[in-house]
C-alpha cells in the first residue's frame, strides 16, 4: 500500500531507508552493509524491526494505515505514529530512566527510529507468565506514572500550556475511538469482534451484556475517558507495553497517547497485574504451585499504588508554589485546606484507577483482544476457570470501586 509518499517497508527497503537517513545510520556506526534485521511486532497494529550492526543497534517502528491483525478492511490512521513519537519524546524528557530515546521520526513514512531496549529486557507480560519477580518494578512504574502524569497536568502547567497540549493531542481521535469501542462498548453488546473461551464462558459473556448496573458504571467511565483532559496519558499502559529486567523498567508504545484521565494509565497497569495474578493457577504445576508468586504480584499491586501516591503527592508538595493553576497557592496556602485538597484529589484518582482497571480486565476476557497470560493456558477448562474468577473480580471492582479507601481493601476482594 502506498499513499502520498508512504510505502510499507520490508527488510530490503528498510536497509535502503536506513542508508539514506543519517540519524539512523550513525547509530549503527554507519556500518549499513552488514545488518541483521528481525521483525518483532506483536502483529496487532504495526511493523517493528530490530536492526543490529557490528557497532550499534536501533529499533524502527512503522505504523500502517490499517489494523494489521484484521487487515485493510479495518482502516487505521498512520498518523498515530506522530502522537507516539511526540509522547515518547515528552515522556523521555520527564522520565528518562524509564522511556527509550527517539533518534528519528519521519511523519510521511510513519517511521520512528529509537533506542533498542537490549536483552535481557523482555516484555513484562512474558516475565509474569514465566513467574519471574522484578523487585524494582513497582518503584519504577510508580516513578514513571508520577512524573509523566504530574508534570503534564494543571497541577504543574498553566491553563494556557495545558490547553495548547490538549489541543495538539485531541487529533489522536482514531486511537481514542478504538479504545472507546473495544474497552467501553463492545464487551457490553453483541459484536462481531468479541470472543471468549467458549463454551465455558458463554453464560458469563451474556451476563456482562445483561448487567444493567455494570452498564451504568462503564458509561460513567467512558464519559470520563472522553471528557476528562487531566494529563498526557500513555493510553495503553498494560504489561505488554513495558519491558523489564531486574534492574530496569521501560515503558514503550504510547501510540494511544492523549490528554485523558490519569486513572486510565494507573488502572491499566494495575488491572493487568491482576490479570496476571488470576492467571497464575493456570500456570501452576507439581513443581511450583505459584502461591508465592501470586503473593509477590499482590505485593507489587499494593506497592505500585502506594509508591505512586507518595511520589505524586511529593511532586505536588514540591511545586505547590509553582506555575500550576489548578490550585493557586494564594488560595490554598492553609495547611489544613492543602491536605484536604490532596486527599480529595487522590481518592477520586484512586476510584478512577479502580474503575478503569476493571474495564481493562473485562475487555481482555470477553472482548476482541485477549492476553497471553490466559491464552497460554492450554487446558480450556482451567483457562476458563481463571478467567471467570478474574471477570467476577473485575465486575465487583467496577461496581464497588467508590467503597474502597485503600489498595489493601481492593486486594482483599481479589483473594
Amino acid at each position: 500500500m502506498t499513499t502520498a509518499g508512504f510505502r510499507v517497508l520490508d527488510e530490503k527497503s528498510l536497509i535502503e531507508y536506513i542508508k539514506s537517513t543519517p540519524s539512523l545510520a550513525s547509530k549503527l556506526g554507519n556500518e549499513v552493509g552488514d545488518l541483521k534485521i528481525k521483525e518483532v511486532g506483536d502483529g496487532n497494529l504495526n511493523f517493528v524491526y530490530i536492526i543490529v550492526s557490528p557497532s550499534g543497534s536501533i529499533v524502527v517502528k512503522q505504523a500502517i494505515p490499517y489494523v494489521r491483525c484484521i487487515g485493510e478492511s479495518w482502516p487505521m490512521t498512520k498518523e498515530r505514529s506522530y502522537f507516539e513519537a511526540t509522547a515518547l519524546k515528552r515522556q523521555h524528557g520527564l522520565s528518562p530512566k524509564h522511556v527509550p530515546e527517539v533518534y528519528h521520526f519521519d511523519r510521511t513514512m510513519s517511521v520512528i527510529g529509537m533506542r533498542y531496549i537490549e536483552p535481557p529486557h523482555i516484555i513484562l507480560r512474558k516475565g509474569l507468565i514465566a513467574g519471574v519477580e522484578y523487585p524494582l518494578l513497582a518503584e519504577h512504574m510508580a516513578e514513571f506514572m508520577a512524573n509523566t502524569l504530574f508534570y503534564t497536568s494543571l497541577l504543574y502547567l498553566t491553563t494556557t500550556q495545558h490547553k495548547s497540549a490538549v489541543a495538539e493531542f485531541c487529533a489522536n481521535v482514531e486511537m481514542c475511538r478504538l479504545t472507546e469501542q473495544v474497552v467501553f462498548s463492545d464487551p457490553y453488546k453483541i459484536s462481531e469482534f468479541n470472543r471468549w473461551t467458549t463454551p465455558y464462558l458463554d453464560s458469563d459473556a451474556e451476563a456482562v451484556r445483561n448487567d444493567k448496573v455494570l452498564k451504568l458504571e462503564v458509561a460513567e467511565l467512558k464519559s470520563k475517558f472522553c471528557e476528562k483532559t487531566q494529563a498526557l496519558i500513555h493510553g495503553d499502559l498494560h504489561t505488554g507495553s513495558v519491558m523489564v529486567t531486574h534492574e530496569s523498567t521501560q515503558a514503550i508504545d504510547p501510540e494511544f497517547a492523549f490528554y485523558g484521565p490519569m486513572g486510565f494509565d494507573v488502572g491499566a497497569f494495575i488491572g493487568n497485574l491482576f490479570l496476571a495474578y488470576f492467571a497464575q493457577d493456570g500456570h501452576a504445576d507439581q513443581g511450583n504451585d505459584r502461591k508465592a508468586y501470586k503473593a509477590w504480584i499482590i505485593d507489587t499491586v499494593a506497592d505500585t499504588w502506594n509508591l505512586f501516591y507518595k511520589k505524586f503527592t511529593s511532586l505536588w508538595d514540591i511545586h505547590k508554589e509553582g506555575p500550576g493553576e489548578a490550585y493557586l497557592h494564594e488560595i490554598y496556602n492553609d495547611i489544613e485546606l492543602w491536605e484536604l485538597v490532596k486527599q480529595k484529589y487522590m481518592i477520586e484518582l484512586f476510584h478512577d484507577s479502580l474503575g478503569f482497571a476493571a474495564a481493562k480486565m473485562i475487555r481482555r476476557i470477553v472482548g476482541v483482544a485477549h492476553v497471553e497470560d490466559f491464552e497460554s493456558i492450554t487446558d480450556l477448562v482451567k483457562r476458563a476457570d481463571c478467567e471467570r474468577r478474574a471477570l467476577d473480580f473485575a465486575k465487583n471492582l467496577m461496581k464497588k470501586r467508590r467503597t474502597f479507601n485503600t489498595i489493601t481493601d481492593v486486594i482483599s476482594l481479589a483473594q
